[in-house]
């Protein structure tokens, strides 16, 4: 059965930030997506990230597609801000009121290739669908978003009432503890970790791990879900980051 979520329960994603990903990082977060050079620096220095690696790194980013030079700064490409969108749907997921109908996508179309296959996989996951069998994907319908309209070529989308209880269902769709023990796991990392950039490194891999919460309906969730704490603390973090910094450029 195909999880969402891979990783053994508490088990935590933690990646070794590069300049690139410090700056990502933050330009993701920030809204809209956009640092003058100077604040880029205050917050850099905080991250182990020198003047001269900052520097050859914006450079990097701006040959690759990554960023945009805007007057003073820089800014995400359109590229990016895809990704930004998403980040941002899953610190703050767009819900409605759920009556117990789910969401049915179905895979209809054939002769795809295995790279094929595997992207209309990952997009399908990234949707917060989870596969019940081979082209067959679900997910209680309580969130409030269209399926991208080139999915319509390849796929028939159909509101379903399952025969079985929801709530079991939804246990064999998503490891739902180990979600949840990972989640945990990561807050605890958080309140033991003082230092900028370990900081920083643990609320990527809390994103990464946002991305991949189900965001069931609190009726389907087991006791203690720590979705919400989790988000809560990303946007504390968010707003403690960026504000400060510019509270210090202000005063420069």
């Amino acid at each position: 059965m195909p999880m969402n979520v891979p990783a053994p329960p508490g088990a935590l994603d933690l990646r070794p930030l590069s300049a690139r990903s410090v700056v990502l990082s933050l330009l993701l977060g920030t809204h809209p997506p956009e640092l003058p050079v100077r604040e880029l620096l205050r917050l850099v220095e905080g991250f182990d990230v020198g003047g001269s690696t900052l520097r050859a790194a914006l450079s990097r980013m701006v040959a690759a597609g990554d960023l945009r030079r805007t007057d003073g700064g820089y800014r995400l490409s359109d590229r990016l801000l895809e990704r930004q969108r998403r980040q941002d749907d899953a610190v703050h997921p767009r819900t409605r009121a759920w009556h117990g109908d789910w969401e049915m996508v179905v895979i209809t179309a054939t002769g795809r290739g295995p790279a094929e296959r595997a992207d209309l996989r990952t997009r399908l996951t990234a949707l917060r669908l989870a596969e019940l069998r081979e082209g067959v994907w679900l997910r209680p319908a309580n969130l409030t978003r269209a399926l991208p309209g080139d999915l319509g070529q390849v796929v028939q989308r159909y509101t379903a009432r399952p025969d079985r209880p929801s709530g079991a269902l939804a246990e064999t769709l998503w490891p739902l503890d180990a979600w949840s023990a990972t989640a945990r796991a990561l807050l605890a990392h958080i309140a033991g970790s003082p230092r900028p950039a370990d900081r920083l490194t643990a609320f990527a891999a809390v994103v990464r791990h946002l991305l991949a919460d189900p965001v069931l309906p609190p009726g389907l969730l087991p006791a203690g879900w720590p979705g919400t704490e989790l988000r809560a603390a990303y946007t504390a973090y968010q707003r403690e980051l960026i504000g400060e910094v510019r509270a210090r450029v202000r005063g420069t």
